[in-house]
């Protein structure tokens, strides 16, 4: 049986969606995937990041963190898409990923592969859900198959898990995950490998 190939693709300032794909690619692994962790492009100016921030250590957490391309898309067999809520939507960084792969697009190359997401906002109902949803709205274009996590686990009815996909709040000046979201990422990963893993290995 071949290994399903993830790409988790994030984009984070405050290191919240960091610590997510974080335990995605752990876990993923842990499942016997091959996994690339990549971060989309900054294209805010960060030469007056006040040192020592949230935004500071993220860039310096992340700096070694290869750029992700479509071709990581086209690769993947399974992908993990990780973004901030943007009153309501994804963040312009990632949505510039998502422009950049009209190509691939165009080539049917995106068509079966399978996509969840992860969302964070500052408070509980900050737009989360909006946020993955739009991120779905995008893989339907592709012709991918979504993968949502559904009631499918005791930790999808803890703070953090919803039917779409795990959302994070971020609590305080530091901006550290409020609700403990591990166990629900670990579930929404690992269905998706089973589910990736049964349609490749037919």
């Amino acid at each position: 049986m071949r290994k399903v190939r993830l790409s988790i693709v994030f984009y984070s300032q405050t290191g919240v969606n960091y610590k997510m794909a974080s335990y995605a690619k752990k876990e993923a692994e842990k499942n016997g995937a091959e996994v690339k962790l990549l971060k989309v492009s900054e294209l805010r100016d960060t030469s007056n990041v006040i040192k020592g921030s949230a935004w500071d250590k993220t860039i310096k957490a992340t700096e070694g963190i290869k750029i992700a391309s479509p071709e990581d898309l086209v690769w993947a067999d399974a992908i993990i898409i990780s973004s901030p809520t943007r009153f309501g939507n994804i963040s312009s960084q990632m949505k510039d990923f998502i422009d950049s792969l009209g190509g691939v697009w165009a080539e049917g190359k995106l068509v079966n592969k399978f996509v969840t997401a992860f969302s964070s906002s500052k408070n509980l109902n900050g737009g989360q859900e909006q946020t993955i949803r739009s991120i779905y709205t995008s893989a339907m274009h592709w012709g991918s198959i979504i993968v949502p996590t559904g009631y499918t686990d005791q930790s999808i009815y803890a703070q953090g898990g919803n039917p779409y996909g795990v959302s994070a709040t971020q609590a305080d000046e530091d901006d550290e995950i409020k609700n403990d979201v591990k166990e629900a990422i670990e579930h929404q990963t690992q269905r998706l490998l089973e589910i990736a893993g049964k349609y490749i290995n037919n």
